[in-house]
């Protein structure tokens, strides 16, 4: 049988200075197998919860029934905890041999030398079959594979079908931002003061990004150089003026008093742009009165633009330090690829991104929803952007803070622009 770790204090955070000096080399020697005589046991680090724990409890059975000379060993810990405990083990320079990851911590630690080059086992022991390309580069820093991703999400639209029924408004047909406007409009008409079509959407950086992939551009390149100038930044915000000023979406203070539910799950308005793993969240707050939800695609910038993308919901990585690479690959590409591992973790870590594990999955029908709202923008898809700079979530959280601050009118759209490249100056330069 398999041992498990449940660790659950917080660790002390290492500097980033430190991260720097525990790097080590990420290059790893091509191997398409191991000694399959050789007894090998393996460290897995993941966040979760104790449902979650109880899934890769299975899933680890699994695997060491086909593989019994591998052991693996788990832990866990809470999110904030889980990155506590890797920044100090980066620190000492022992990482666990494979690590559950977030997106906005993958430049940092690849580029720090901290994770092992995974290019050498793709297409070997990482089956590379189920993946699409599309996926595969999703895990990719300055050209060196150091992540895999379990599952995906992409950028959409939930509606609430009951609420638009309730106020006697169609479904958003689809179209540009300014027709997603006016659906917004005839639905806080219909509402009465009580529902309203949506919220400022110029609040969220994502929406920013997708109409700056419309015309071509992108947040950051791979050199972490922005994409854009104060001129765009303040193009963007003032597409909200209207939508503010004349009430067509929710007040600001009314989102106050909500939260921490969004308007959207609290159903004061009919539409929400999010990414679409958000879903069963908001059906388990609305409760049985809303018990389905609308996703369709984002509004359109550019016809015929590949704005849209895959992000992983989370993925797996390898240390550049362990000593069993081959016997690691393996264990990921089981967590990854294999059915069983669709069939025990479903949509727990996300929508799976492997077709073989997506098979496996038993999907209920939010999953199914979001599966086929995936298929359906295919041709909207483009490559996934250069993974997220260090400090995004940052830049991503001051730019909601001055999305806040235009709603409630406290500065001007010249003044939030100043205060963002300010913040981001800080960022790119630290």
């Amino acid at each position: 049988m398999f041992s498990k770790k449940r660790a659950t204090a917080a660790i002390a955070v290492a500097t980033g200075a430190a991260l720097a000096l525990a790097g080590c080399s990420g290059s790893s020697d091509t191997a398409d197998t191991y000694d399959p005589n050789e007894e090998v046991t393996l460290d897995l680090a993941f966040w979760g919860n104790d449902v979650r724990a109880a899934l890769y409890d299975e899933a680890i059975a699994a695997f060491e029934e086909e593989y019994p000379n591998i052991t693996v060993n788990s832990s866990f810990l809470g999110f904030p905890e889980f990155w506590e405990k890797r920044q100090t083990e980066a620190a000492g320079g022992n990482l666990p041999d494979v690590m559950q990851f977030d997106y906005s911590y993958m430049r940092q630690y690849s580029q720090n030398n901290l994770l092992l080059d995974l290019d050498p086992y793709l297409g070997g022991i990482i089956e590379t079959d189920a993946l699409p390309e599309n996926v595969l580069s999703i895990g990719v820093v300055d050209g060196v594979t150091t992540g895999l991703a379990t599952s995906t999400n992409a950028w959409g639209m939930y509606t609430n079908p009951t609420l638009l029924s309730n106020v006697g408004v169609d479904e958003f047909a689809g179209g540009s931002w300014e027709d997603y406007n006016d659906w917004m409009a005839e639905v806080t008409a219909a509402g009465d003061g009580e529902v309203w079509g949506g919220t400022d959407w110029t609040g969220r950086i994502q929406n920013f990004e997708i109409q700056l992939r419309a015309n071509g551009g992108e947040l950051f390149n791979e050199d972490g150089a922005a994409g854009f100038d104060e001129e765009d930044l303040a193009a963007f915000w003032e597409q909200g003026d209207g939508i503010r000023a004349d009430g067509t979406v929710i007040a600001q203070q009314k989102l106050e008093e909500v939260y921490p539910l969004s308007s959207f799950d609290s159903a004061l308005t009919a539409s929400e742009l999010t990414w679409d793993n958000f879903g069963s969240g908001y059906l388990g707050n609305l409760g049985e009165a809303y018990p389905e939800l609308g996703l369709i695609e984002p509004p359109i910038t550019v016809e015929g633009s590949q704005d849209l993308y895959l992000k992983p919901s989370m993925l797996h990585t390898i240390s550049s330090s362990t000593e069993h690479p081959e016997a690691a690959a393996t264990l990921v590409n089981f967590l990854v690829n294999s059915p069983e591992s669709g069939r025990i973790f479903g949509t727990n870590r996300g929508l799976p991104a492997s077709e073989t594990a997506l098979a496996g999955a038993d999907l209920d029908p939010l999953s199914q929803q979001i599966a086929d709202y995936e298929a359906s923008i295919e041709d909207r898809l483009g490559d996934a952007p250069p993974v997220p700079i260090v400090g995004f979530g940052s830049l991503e959280e001051k730019f909601r803070v001055l999305g806040t601050e235009l709603g409630f009118g406290t500065v001007t759209v010249d003044d939030a622009v100043d205060q963002f490249f300010t913040e981001m100056d800080v960022v790119l330069n630290s």
